[in-house]
């Protein structure tokens, strides 16, 4: 038994651009076979053989001529299709502790971000698993565990361009939300009034602003100070696709 495996676009990241075709011998399925290539499953957005669609379960045939495309964007989880039959009911992440700043802008953005340095591989694939997240990591193994539907191998370096790569990817640009939630506890901030907080700010906080938001969690009070400017720039250097 003999077939032929070609990878295309984007997936020339895991396996190398003068290999994007394979020949194997094997007998397993899809799955299995993306895999041992070096691509996570959670990377691949369409399997054909001889022309016709088929799932990660898929086991190829004699002499079949396999072709394995990268999910492209706006990648939107909440629709079903061959691959994952099974979509999630919302938009949401978890992080890893190699994206642990990524996961901050994530939240500062208003995206719910789940985050614990702390957290194993188990850990997340588990949580990520039982509360329908999206899995953001730079680990292709942890990305390779079968629980795990939806995921990113994070490319980008800087944070800033790691949020501008998963905001693109899943199509979230219009879903931006800032300042909505807190970059420390992940929960929905709420507005307060000055009085309740007065005795808590600075001389200078108390003269220049009168709107605040406190994490119903930590506790921790949140005001537009001048990061909100620097933040707000970013996120329309990212809409419009200019340098952040």
């Amino acid at each position: 038994m003999e077939y032929t495996v070609e990878f295309h676009g984007t997936l020339a990241f895991f396996i190398g651009s003068a290999m994007m075709e394979h020949i194997f011998s094997r007998i397993a399925p899809m799955k299995d076979i993306i895999e041992a290539s070096g691509v996570p499953h959670t990377e691949v957005g369409m399997i054909t053989s001889q022309g016709v669609v088929k799932d990660l379960w898929y086991i190829p045939e004699d002499k079949s001529s396999i072709h394995v495309y990268p999910i492209e964007p706006p990648f939107n989880v909440t629709i079903p299709t061959l691959l994952r039959p099974d979509p999630f009911p919302w938009i949401r992440f978890i992080a890893d502790v190699n994206v642990g700043k990524l996961a901050k802008l994530m939240r500062i953005l208003g995206f719910d971000t789940a985050y614990e340095n702390g957290w194993s591989d188990s850990d997340i694939a588990e949580k990520g698993f039982k509360e329908q997240r999206i899995v953001l990591t730079k680990d292709r193994d942890l990305l390779k565990r079968k629980i795990i539907s939806y995921g990113r191998l994070v490319r980008s370096i800087k944070p800033w361009d790691q949020l501008a790569e998963i905001v693109h990817l899943f199509g979230l640009e219009n879903r931006i939300s800032p300042f909505s939630r807190c970059p420390l506890c992940n929960i929905t901030l709420a507005s307060v009034r000055k009085e309740e907080i007065i005795q808590d700010l600075e001389p200078l906080t108390r003269i220049f602003f009168n709107e605040f938001k406190r994490c119903p969690g930590c506790k921790k009070v949140y005001w537009a100070g001048t990061h909100h400017e620097r933040i707000l720039e970013g996120i329309t250097a990212l809409k419009t696709g200019q340098p952040l």
